[in-house]
């Protein structure tokens, strides 16, 4: 029986087995990141119990009136809140579509390197929002074990990619990185989609790789495949882990960059709510990202800045 396009990756023989056990895991990652772009990980030590503290948290600053939200309103690539109308992920793509179904409060990297340059555009304060102040605890908890866990993520995607373990995260000794909290509410918050609009838009992430906690719902993932779209695998325990552009690059176009969106409320359930807790990892700012060449690869890109990169994505899909 072949192994499914977007497997199960149990963290545990990578962490603590034996050679060949970690030798197979290896060849099951490069696989999957080469067909779809996506992982399920379980193994991974992150309490359940933590995450659904912060969406139980989050959700009451989302039900606040928008005048109380309003206060923390940014642009994409801000820290705050981003309200209806912010973003269209669409846009990424180059198609011009109606904003994204959503609301979020963003996070980012805020330790500063002590280079005013870099620290005045990627090492900026959070905003907490006082009227969720159990908020800041658990997240900052949160964002400890997602930096842990993305670090190990890399490491077995350095062997993946046949290269040192230390390939990707001698990278990231200062590494920027971005958390969402995004919530999806049902029609009676956003209203009925228009023709091509959806909680989030067809796109693939720019960066590195994502490390996501979702819900499950009729209006959830998809996944782009060789067979069109379809729901993504499901295992409420499981992170659900995809590449980016960048990784994508970094590789030669070897691992494809996972193109995904998350459809509109259902019709047939139209008061469906879900929220995601997405952990965007990146590497430390000025990296120069050379493709590995072939037979790794299987095209050559022209070097980037990293970071330059990363910003031109951003403001893409920023709307406004």
């Amino acid at each position: 029986m072949s192994e499914p396009r977007i497997p199960t990756i149990d963290l545990r023989p990578w962490l603590s087995g034996d050679a060949e056990a970690r030798r197979e895991t290896a060849e099951t990652v490069d696989a999957a990141l080469r067909a779809a772009g996506f992982l399920l990980v379980t193994g991974h030590g992150v309490d359940l119990a933590l995450r659904t503290a912060i969406r139980d948290t989050a959700r009451g600053f989302f039900l606040l009136p928008a005048a109380a939200k309003t206060p923390y309103a940014v642009k994409v690539g801000g820290r705050g809140w981003l309200g209806p109308g912010a973003e269209a992920n669409g846009c990424a793509e180059g198609t011009r579509t109606p904003p994204d179904l959503k609301e979020s409060l963003s996070f980012a990297a805020e330790e500063p390197t002590g280079d005013p340059e870099i620290d005045a555009e990627w090492f900026l304060p959070n905003t907490w929002p006082r009227e969720a102040p159990a908020l800041r605890a658990l997240v900052t908890e949160y964002l400890t074990q997602m930096r842990t866990l993305s670090d190990r993520l890399l490491e077995l995607l350095g062997a993946a990619l046949g290269e040192p373990e230390d390939f990707f995260t001698r990278h990231t000794t200062h590494p920027t990185w971005g958390f969402n909290i995004n919530w999806y509410p049902g029609t009676e918050v956003v209203g009925e989609p228009e023709p091509g609009q959806f909680r989030i838009g067809p796109h693939t992430d720019f960066g590195t790789v994502t490390v996501l906690d979702r819900q499950t719902g009729k209006g959830g993932l998809q996944v782009f495949t060789d067979d069109g779209w379809e729901d993504a695998p499901y295992d409420p325990e499981a992170f659900t882990v995809n590449i980016g552009d960048l990784m994508a690059r970094w590789t030669g176009d070897r691992w494809r960059s996972g193109r995904h969106r998350v459809l509109p409320p259902p019709a047939d359930a139209p008061a469906e709510e879900l929220m995601s807790l997405v952990y965007f990892y990146e590497c430390d700012p000025r990296t120069t990202v050379v493709s590995v060449p072939a037979p790794t690869g299987r095209v050559t890109h022209e070097p980037v800045d990293s970071h330059t990169y990363l910003r031109a994505k951003l403001d893409a899909i920023s709307v406004g």
